[in-house]
C-alpha cells in the first residue's frame, strides 16, 4: 500500500513541483487583481466618475469571470488540465498586449474590454487551478493545500496595488497625473510573463488525477443521482461564494476611498522623512492619505490577507474547514459593524482585520462546494468560478451606499455578505452529511 502524505498521490506519485508550479498561476491572478483594486480611484478622478460609476472596473472585471465559467469547464474537461491552463495564460496575454492600444485610444470602454479579455483567462486558470491544487495528494488537505496554493495569490495582491499605485497615481515634475500615459506598462509585463509561463507549461508534466467519487456521480446505476445540483453543500457553495466575492470586491475596490475620506486626522510627524509623498494637506489645513499613499497602504491589507492565509492553511490542518469558515465570517460580521459605527482608529484597524478574516474564505468555500464530486468537479468548479459575479453586482450598491452616506456606512453590504458565508459554513456539515477534520472525510451521500 502506498503510503498518502501532502503531495503524494494514490498511486504513490510526488507532485509537489506540479504543486508549485499551479501556485504561480495563483500569484498571477493575484498581482492582476491587485492592480484592479486600485485603478476605480484613477478613473474617478481622470474621468469624473461617482463611486457607483468607478465600479464598472469591477463589473467588466467579474463580468469576463462569468462569461467564461462555463466555457472553461467544458473546455478544461476536453483539453485536461495543462490544455486549458495553456489556453488561460494566452488569453490573459491578448488582453495585457490590448492595454497598449487601448491607452492610445484612451477611453474608458477600451480599458474596461482590456479588464474583461484579461479576467476571461484568469477563468480559465481558476477553473483548473483550484480543483487541480485539491487532488494534489492525499484528500485529507485538500483544504490545506487549497489554501496553501492561496497563499501565493495573497503575495500577488500585494505587490499588485504597489505597481497599480506607481503607475497609475504617478506624477510628473510639475505635479501633474501621468497615470493615463503609464497605464499599460504593468499590463504588458503581466502579458510577457505569462507568454513565458505558458511555455513552461507546455513543457511540463502536469498529470490529470482523476478524483475521489464519494457520491457516486460516475457510476453507471440508475438509483444513483448524477446531477451535481442534487448535492446542496455544492448548491449553496455557489451562492456563498457570489456573497463572499460581493464582499471581497467591495472592500477591495473602495479601500482607497475609505482611507482618503474616512480615517481620523493624521498627527504632524507622520508627514516626514519617506512616507512624505503618502500625504497631502486638505481643507483646514489637516493632513490626510493621498490615493498614492492609499495605495501603498493597500498593500498592507493584502499583506493582513497573506498571514491570514498562511495562518488558515495551519488552522485548517487541525480543525474542520466548515467550522473555521463559519467562525471566520461570523468574526468578519462583527468587524463590519464596527467599521459602520465610526469608532476612529479603532474602526480602520477593523477594515485591515476584515482582510485577515476573509482570506481563507474563497478557497475554503471551493474545497468545501466540491467535495466528493468526483470526475464532476471541474464542471462544479466552473459553476462557483462563476458565481464571482457577485463581485460584479453588489459593490456597484456598496459604491451607491457610498455617494448617498459615507464609506463607513457602505459596509453594511459587505456585512450582510459575510452573514451568509458563516451561514453556510457552519450548516455546512448537515448539507453534505459529512464531518470535516482536516481531511472533510464523507460519512455519507446522496
Amino acid at each position: 500500500m502506498n503510503k498518502k502524505g501532502m503531495f503524494v498521490t494514490n498511486e504513490g506519485s510526488n507532485v509537489l513541483f506540479t504543486f508549485l508550479l499551479v501556485s504561480s498561476l495563483f500569484l498571477l491572478w493575484g498581482f492582476c487583481n491587485g492592480m484592479i483594486d486600485v485603478m476605480d480611484k484613477h478613473f474617478q478622478q481622470e474621468l469624473h466618475l461617482s463611486l457607483s460609476q468607478s465600479a464598472w472596473v469591477q463589473f467588466a472585471h467579474y463580468l469576463g469571470y462569468f462569461l467564461m465559467a462555463l466555457p472553461a469547464g467544458w473546455l478544461a474537461t476536453k483539453l485536461g488540465y495543462k490544455g486549458g491552463i495553456i489556453t488561460g495564460l494566452l488569453m490573459v496575454a491578448v488582453g495585457g498586449f490590448w492595454f497598449i492600444p487601448a491607452t492610445h485610444i484612451a477611453s474608458f470602454w477600451a480599458f474596461l474590454l482590456g479588464v474583461c479579455v484579461i479576467a476571461a483567462g484568469l477563468t480559465f486558470l481558476e477553473t483548473i487551478a483550484n480543483p487541480y491544487t485539491t487532488v494534489l495528494g492525499d484528500q485529507q488537505y485538500a483544504a490545506t493545500r487549497i489554501n496553501l496554493a492561496q497563499s501565493c495569490n495573497g503575495i500577488g495582491w500585494i505587490f499588485g496595488p504597489i505597481a497599480g499605485g506607481m503607475f497609475f497615481y504617478g506624477k510628473d515634475a510639475a505635479g501633474h497625473s501621468t497615470g493615463s500615459a503609464t497605464l499599460w506598462i504593468p499590463y504588458a509585463a503581466v502579458a510577457v510573463v505569462v507568454v513565458v509561463l505558458a511555455v513552461i507549461f507546455y513543457f511540463a508534466s502536469v498529470p490529470d488525477i482523476k478524483v475521489e467519487d464519494d457520491y457516486h456521480l460516475d457510476d453507471s446505476s440508475p438509483d444513483v443521482s448524477h446531477s451535481i445540483w442534487s448535492h446542496p453543500h455544492f448548491v449553496m457553495a455557489v451562492a456563498a461564494q457570489f456573497f463572499y466575492v460581493a464582499a471581497q470586491a467591495g472592500i477591495f475596490s473602495f479601500f482607497i476611498n475609505y482611507m482618503t475620506t474616512q480615517v481620523p486626522a493624521l498627527p504632524d510627524a507622520w508627514t516626514s522623512g519617506f512616507l512624505k509623498s503618502w500625504f497631502e494637506t486638505g481643507d483646514g489645513g489637516v493632513f490626510h492619505l493621498t490615493d498614492h499613499g492609499a495605495a501603498n497602504l493597500a498593500s498592507l491589507g493584502f499583506f493582513c490577507f497573506l498571514a491570514g492565509r498562511f495562518s488558515g492553511a495551519v488552522i485548517l490542518k487541525q480543525f474542520s474547514a466548515h467550522k473555521v469558515l463559519g467562525l471566520y465570517g461570523l468574526i468578519n460580521v462583527a468587524v463590519c459593524l464596527l467599521v459602520i459605527l465610526k469608532l476612529g482608529w479603532f474602526s480602520v484597524i477593523c477594515v485591515f482585520l476584515s482582510y485577515f478574516f476573509m482570506s481563507i474564505m474563497f478557497p475554503t468555500i471551493f474545497a468545501l462546494g466540491i467535495h466528493g464530486l468526483g470526475a464532476r468537479a471541474k464542471k462544479a468548479s466552473s459553476f462557483i468560478v462563476m458565481a464571482i459575479m457577485g463581485g460584479a453586482i453588489l459593490p456597484k450598491l456598496m459604491g451607491y451606499v457610498g455617494d448617498k452616506y459615507d464609506m463607513s456606512r457602505a459596509f453594511i453590504v459587505p456585512m450582510v455578505c459575510f452573514a451568509f458565508v458563516a451561514f453556510y459554513g457552519l450548516s455546512w456539515s448537515k448539507l453534505s452529511k459529512s464531518e470535516g477534520l482536516r481531511g472533510l472525510t464523507s460519512k455519507g451521500g446522496h
